[in-house]
Parts: structure tokens; C-alpha cells; sequence
């Protein structure tokens, strides 16, 4: 079996690759408003928190492929581990985007039922999902079901070790799991070439007997290909594998970082003229699968979203201040029940 990863990053818009059929076209226009609709919900969430309706959010425009590609190519019964920067991809799923707003708005830990959605919370700390995608892929398989987990992280996340043991588990127990790792350049302000120096991320998979793939995470074809691909493998009991994107953060790392300090503005212009919306809508004109009208309705659609998003948000939430006091532990120690005690005192003093 080829264990190796390509290369170089897998293409299909600009040319064809033989290991990789290009995805149909309908699918390919689903993913063309998917990322439409993303990119203007990630618009309306960077405008909600300059307003303060949001505590902080971490933008992800310019990888909308990679956010996507991974809802596109896992079904309904299969698991989602996202990070902070992975709300386009909660949307693409389908999950309600003022639930998956909660979080960054301060109202509680997760908004959405994850369970239900088979989606787990969006992960801060760095790399601790993928473990727990590992544990939930292994019981998966261990009930007999044929589910796979994707697990979401960046290329700063591979430098945890939560990542190099999550991927040895994987290997040693043949978890259904998909490693995808969009590699936008930079950890915060820490550009890749200070991160590693192996030939690619996706070279890391090898050290722990997982196969590997690199793709252009700005080609919304090739990620959906390759994705395809990957969670193949996991769910016909192969083991897992590692799909390294490469791509580019458009925006800051939040709204709380200044860019500007780490990186030049002409290597943001320079991604800019790759801008995955623009590359996909080329190909589907030049194919003839997609036109003015449905270009216009579809733009039409993602504005009428994002102001409905706007609309709901600036609904003020009902919130219940002793609400940080419950699900801590099963049973309160005594520091909460003083505090819980405390609080009360000073309501009532209101």
C-alpha cells in the first residue's frame, strides 16, 4: 500500500491527477454555495464581534474548501471533532449557526446537542480532539458500526503531543479516523518553517504507520476527492489517515491579533488571487454548471442568511448567572456551594 503522501499538494482545477476522479458536477455546486454561505456567515460573525455580540471569533475565510470539503465528505452518522476556527464547518453540516455561536458569544460551553448532530464541542486547547476522536472511532468500531470520526486541526496543532499520541493509538488499534490538518501558515504568529522541518506535515503519518495525503486545501475538487478517498479507507477497517491542506488564513488569528506584525501584505495578496470561491466558480462556469442567474441566486441566498443570523443574534439571551455552577461535578464540593451561597447573597442585595 502507498503510505507515502504525493509530492506535492494533490490538484484537480488545473490539472488531473489519475489517483483522484473529479468530484461530480452537482456536488461540486453544493460545495460552491456551501462555501458562499460561509463565507458570509464568517462575515456576519467578524461583524457581530466588533459589535460585542460576540466575545471573540476566529475567522476562516480563505478555507472554506478544507471547512466544507470535511462536513461534505462524512455522512450524518459519522463524528465531527471541530477546533475553534471550524464554525463554516458546523454550518456546512447543517448545525443551526446561532447554536454554533454560543460558544464564542459566552452563553454556555456548547450550543448545539452533540449527540444528536454527532458533532462534538469546538476544541480550544490545542490537539486534545484528536484523541478523543480516536476513543470514539475505536468504540464505534468495537459496536460494529461502520461510523468514521474526522478530527480538525491546524498545522500548530501537530507540534502537541496530544496529536503524536492520537496518532499512534489510531495506528495500533486501526481506528476509523481521519486526521485533517488544514495547514493555514501559521500558529498565531508562528510561521510553519519555525514549526517543522519535515517535507510536509502529512509526512508525519509515516513514523506511526498511517497513510498520508497532501492536497491544495484551495482547491475545493481536490480536498473533496482526496477526503473521499480518506474516509474510505478509515470506514472499509484500513486504519486511519492523515490529509494534510495547504491553504491560508485570509484574516487575523481573532479579532484580538494584528496580523500585520507577522506577515507581509504581499503574501496575503498572493493567496488572495487562489481564493478557493473564485477557483471553483471558474471551473463551474468553464464547465457550464453554473451561470449568472444561479451565481445570483445563490449570493441572494447567503445574504438573506446572514441577515437573518444578524436578526436572531440580536436577541439578548435569558441568562441564568447560578447556570456556572451546574455540571462542574456530579456533586458540589463545599468552595461551590459557598460561592453558589455568596452569589445569591449579592443578587438578593441587588
Amino acid at each position: 500500500m502507498q503510505w507515502l503522501p504525493s509530492s506535492s499538494p494533490v490538484r484537480l482545477l488545473e490539472q488531473p491527477d489519475a489517483n483522484y476522479p473529479m468530484p461530480e458536477p452537482q456536488r461540486l455546486l453544493a460545495a460552491y454555495r456551501a462555501m458562499v454561505l460561509g463565507r458570509q456567515f464568517d462575515a456576519q460573525a467578524t461583524t457581530l464581534t466588533k459589535q460585542g455580540r460576540l466575545a471573540v471569533y476566529p475567522s476562516s475565510r480563505g478555507q472554506e474548501a478544507c471547512q466544507v470539503g470535511a462536513a461534505l465528505s462524512i455522512g450524518a452518522a459519522d463524528w465531527l471533532f471541530p477546533t475553534y476556527r471550524d464554525s463554516v464547518a458546523l454550518v456546512a453540516r447543517g448545525i443551526d449557526p446561532v447554536e454554533v455561536l454560543t460558544l464564542l458569544r459566552g452563553d454556555w460551553h456548547c450550543g448545539y446537542d452533540v449527540p444528536t448532530t454527532r458533532t462534538a464541542p469546538q476544541c480550544t486547547p490545542l490537539a486534545t480532539q484528536t484523541l478523543h476522536a480516536v476513543g470514539v472511532a475505536h468504540g464505534e468500531s468495537r459496536k460494529g458500526s461502520d461510523a468514521v470520526a474526522m478530527a480538525l486541526l491546524g498545522d500548530g496543532a501537530t507540534s502537541e503531543g496530544d496529536f503524536h499520541e492520537a496518532l499512534n493509538f489510531a495506528a495500533v488499534f486501526r481506528a476509523p479516523v481521519v486526521f485533517f490538518v488544514q495547514n493555514n501558515g501559521y500558529a498565531i504568529s508562528v510561521p510553519l518553517a519555525k514549526q517543522s522541518v519535515a517535507p510536509s506535515l502529512a509526512h508525519k503519518g509515516i513514523g506511526y504507520g498511517v497513510r498520508s495525503e497532501q492536497v491544495d486545501g484551495n482547491d475545493a475538487a481536490a480536498v473533496l476527492s482526496v477526503l473521499d478517498t480518506a474516509v474510505a479507507h478509515a470506514r472499509a477497517g484500513n486504519g486511519p489517515f492523515l490529509v494534510e491542506a495547504h491553504t491560508y488564513r485570509m484574516e487575523p488569528h481573532t479579532n484580538a491579533d494584528d496580523a500585520g506584525r507577522y506577515r507581509p501584505a504581499e503574501e496575503i495578496e498572493q493567496w488572495r488571487r487562489r481564493d478557493p470561491i473564485g477557483l471553483l466558480e471558474r471551473q463551474l462556469r468553464a464547465s457550464g454548471d453554473l451561470d449568472d442567474t444561479e451565481a445570483d441566486r445563490i449570493a441572494a441566498e447567503a445574504e438573506d442568511f446572514a441577515a437573518r443570523l444578524r436578526t436572531r443574534m440580536q436577541v439578548e439571551p435569558s441568562v441564568d448567572p447560578e447556570e456556572i455552577f451546574r455540571h462542574v461535578y456530579a456533586e458540589p464540593t463545599p468552595q461551590l456551594i459557598e460561592q453558589l451561597a455568596q452569589l445569591r447573597a449579592e443578587q438578593e442585595a441587588l
